[in-house]
């Protein structure tokens, strides 16, 4: 019960009121010698038409490609290798099983002309190999649309102004404005733009 005590006496205790900033002057005089940044509005749709016409240039536009350019090559590249590679089996397996319906030896039976596989798992092969061979294809688009958009949106980010003008610093600055002996403290959070 006293904490509650002590917290409300804080509370009402506490003098707020604005007051001028003396740090205002030095302030100012910090932000006029930085150059403003320059905000270019075609920025952002340059890098997307970049990103369009060759995956990458983009982030090269945006000078971001150090770690962006690998992760973008290779997820294309081993998505474009499992689109080919289960396309080739893709094509196998139908064409045996085409063989095997005409008749006709297929390289899934043995010397004899026993089949190894059934004609039931070759079209199952087929059925997973073309899922496969399409959610490859699915993945290459998708890395290659979203490369496209990261390029853009990191245009846009990259003008924005993140200096360390616009933060939050807290101060305390005495209070010998009152008419006791002792000064008393203040707190102020001065934020600016």
């Amino acid at each position: 019960m006293k904490i509650l005590y002590y917290i409300c006496i804080f509370f009402v205790c506490i003098n707020l009121y604005a007051q001028k900033d003396s740090t205002q002057v030095k302030h100012i005089s910090q932000l006029q010698l930085k150059q403003p940044v320059k905000y270019n509005p075609l920025a952002p749709s340059k890098a997307a038409f970049y990103s369009a016409l060759f995956p990458g240039a983009g982030q090269i536009y945006n000078n971001r490609y150090w770690w962006q350019l690998p992760l973008i090559y290779g997820g294309m590249a081993t998505s474009i290798y499992f689109f080919i590679d289960n396309s080739n089996e893709y094509d196998r397996f139908r064409t045996a099983f085409r063989r095997r319906s005409a008749g006709l030896p297929d390289e899934f039976s043995d010397a004899d002309g026993n089949p190894i596989i059934s004609t039931a798992g070759l079209e199952s092969a087929q059925r997973q190999l073309r899922q496969n061979r399409d959610l490859s294809l699915l993945t290459t688009v998708l890395i290659y649309v979203l490369q496209i958009v990261e390029a853009s949106v990191t245009a846009h980010l990259i003008q924005f102004d993140d200096s360390d003008d616009l933060s939050i610093s807290p101060t305390a600055i005495p209070n010998n404005d009152m008419f006791d002996d002792l000064p008393k403290v203040g707190l102020t959070l001065k934020y600016s733009f």
